[in-house]
């Protein structure tokens, strides 16, 4: 019989079939010493057989610790390796649902971190202060803890939204056991039934195993993570350096090349021609007042407007780049006043690189300005001597040196101005050194020695340029000079006075020579040309009397002596009216329209009186 016990071990019998031996025997009439041996032969196969079970069942064990050491081992994804352990915990322990929660130090609390064969979505949000609940108390004493009927134990402290989330549950028996890291513990395992059972002590030590196993994966995890961190944050900065170096390399070049082309004569156009090629974009040079003086004129960038007009002033004032959508201003000042602007159209450039660009910029326009002051200086000490000591020797051999040749026809231009004596000095010298002549400043007002003979229209140019970079009016008067005219010193009265001639009649802003003055400029000026006004008050009228044997002249003298009435000068000339007025109108083609008008006719009548006293010659 002791066979039949080991058939049923082999082919891992349930204990009830155990019986079957037995009950065959005593159907069978055996003695009672035969049937105690097969009492004591059933026990003695159901000790093996429950050994055998325990063997099993930690062969299992052993093989999903292994596994789980393998996951560990393998770690790539955390909440894969915690999903496994709390399946595994769960098919180990036969529970119905398994579940891990983790501490939060920010909230001082647990929180449902993974959680297998849970029906309850509140019971997943859970989450659990220290010392509240079982899995509180755990995650509070670091101690396993287990009940066989959850609602019923007064172990630990009951809690309504805790107890609402086990009842949804349907979780009657739990077992906790800590998660710890040295002496810290980072959350808690559970194991749980929806019936009351007991947990034995090998069913909490194998539960604590794979909350080891947890433990471990979630400090992998977090080393991981730390190194992964790190290595992100090295090679992070190793970009940062590499392109920190690049950019301080490429500027580096970007500086050499403009400092070549200054020191090969360079200007700023070239200058903005190396931003251009290193950086891209469009890029635009403007000067003080924001006026471009590099760049496109037209598909750039313009003259300052408010937004980058107020970018350029921040640029100024924290001595930076400064980016305003996709442009960028770097602006340099000198003592508080802005020296230029460089705005560069670009989505992405080295601001670096248009600072530098925008310092070689200003060292350019400083030296241009000091060179122009220096060189002002000379022109306008000359001009000085020239109109305050004709006399002196070397005048010309000076004028010489500076490219002027005092022998050929000059005009001075004297300009008088309201305020920004520098500004309109410079500009005059500026104008000076271009034209190849003299300027100086004196008091309120800049002179010029400009090439020409056409003195009314440098006259105007001059003070409309000037009134244009001033913002304010700027009045020009014109008297020319050499060519065997007259000396410097005498023009620069006679245009004097011409500017003080234009402000009195209410024409700031205006230029002229005496010439265009009329009678006024006949009383100012310097040689009193009597013939030259004559003829361009009169002359065509003189000239189509002299070829055609006509008395135009002397109609017009009779016509305005009988106070413009054409009747009574048909009466004092003895001819018909209609001749009179035939006459009138051949004397208006002649002399275009407005002659009759008050101030017109004025100079008109002076020029006849000043013919009729012989003051003219035939043109």
């Amino acid at each position: 019989m002791s066979r039949r016990f080991l058939e049923l071990l082999a082919r891992e019998a349930s204990a009830v079939e155990f019986e079957g031996p037995i009950v065959e025997a005593r159907a069978a009439g055996a003695d009672p010493a035969a049937i105690e041996e097969l009492e004591r032969a059933k026990v003695e196969a159901l000790r093996v057989r429950a050994l055998l079970r325990r063997r099993a069942r930690r062969e299992a064990e052993l093989s999903a610790l292994y596994d789980t050491a393998g996951d560990l081992a393998a770690l790539r994804d955390l909440d894969a390796v915690l999903e496994a352990i709390v399946h595994r915990a769960r098919q180990l322990l036969a529970t119905d649902t398994a579940y891990l929660t983790l501490h939060d130090p920010e909230r001082g609390d647990t929180y449902m971190r993974v959680t297998d064969g849970s029906i309850s979505a509140k019971f997943r949000a859970l989450r659990l202060a220290m010392g509240a609940g079982l899995g509180g108390l755990v995650a509070q004493t670091a101690v396993p803890y287990s009940t066989a009927d959850y609602f019923a134990d007064a172990r630990f402290h009951h809690k309504d939204d805790i107890d609402e989330a086990v009842l949804e549950e349907g979780l009657v028996a739990i077992l906790g056991v800590p998660l710890r890291l040295g002496q810290r513990v980072i959350g808690v395992l559970f194991a749980a039934n929806r019936s009351a059972r007991p947990f034995h002590q090998e069913e909490v030590s194998l539960l604590a195993s794979l909350a080891a196993h947890a433990a471990v994966a979630i400090d992998n995890a977090r080393l991981l993570q730390e190194t992964r961190n790190a290595l992100e944050e090295l090679s992070s900065a190793h970009r940062t350096a590499r392109e920190h170096a690049e950019a301080v390399e490429r500027a580096a070049l970007a500086h050499d090349r403009m400092t070549s082309l200054v020191l090969r004569g360079g200007g700023i156009e070239d200058v903005a021609a190396v931003v251009t090629d290193v950086l891209g974009g469009s890029l635009v040079v403007l000067d003080d007042l924001g006026r471009p003086i590099a760049g496109p004129r037209d598909g750039g960038v313009g003259e300052l407007d408010v937004g980058v007009f107020e970018a350029a002033q921040a640029s100024r004032a924290l001595g930076r780049t400064v980016r305003r959508a996709d442009l960028l201003i770097a602006s340099v000042d000198v003592g508080g006043e802005p020296l230029c602007t460089l705005v560069l159209r670009s989505d992405d450039a080295d601001e670096r690189i248009l600072e530098r660009a925008a310092l070689v910029c200003a060292l350019l326009l400083l030296f241009r300005r000091s060179v122009a002051e220096a060189e002002g200086r000379v022109r306008g000490e000359l001009l000085d001597d020239l109109i305050s000591r004709p006399g002196t020797p070397g005048l010309a051999d000076r004028a010489r040196r500076l490219g002027v040749d005092l022998g050929a026809p000059h005009v001075v231009v004297a300009v008088r101005h309201d305020g920004q004596r520098e500004r309109a000095v410079f500009w005059a010298s500026s104008q000076a050194a271009v034209r190849h002549g003299l300027a100086a400043g004196r008091a309120d007002e800049v002179v010029l020695l400009l090439p020409g003979d056409h003195a009314g229209d440098l006259a105007r140019r001059v003070a409309a340029e000037l009134s244009a970079s001033l913002g304010a009016p700027a009045t020009a008067g014109a008297s020319p000079a050499g060519g065997g005219s007259r000396d410097v010193a005498t023009a620069y009265r006679e245009a004097r006075r011409c500017a003080e001639a234009l402000i009195a009649l209410g024409r700031a802003g205006d230029g002229a020579g005496a010439a265009e003055l009329g009678f006024v400029g006949l009383l100012i000026g310097e040689e009193r040309d009597v013939p030259g006004f004559v003829r361009s008050m009169l002359g065509p009228v003189v000239d189509y009397d002299a070829r055609r044997g006509t008395a135009l002249a002397d109609t017009l003298a009779a016509y305005f002596g009988t106070g413009a009435s054409p009747s009574r000068t048909a009466e004092a000339m003895h001819i018909h009216v209609n001749t009179v007025t035939q006459r009138l109108d051949r004397i208006a083609r002649l002399l275009g329209e407005g002659w009759s008008e008050p101030e017109r006719a004025l100079e008109i009548q002076l020029a006849l009186r000043l013919h009729r006293l012989g003051h003219t010659s035939t043109p």
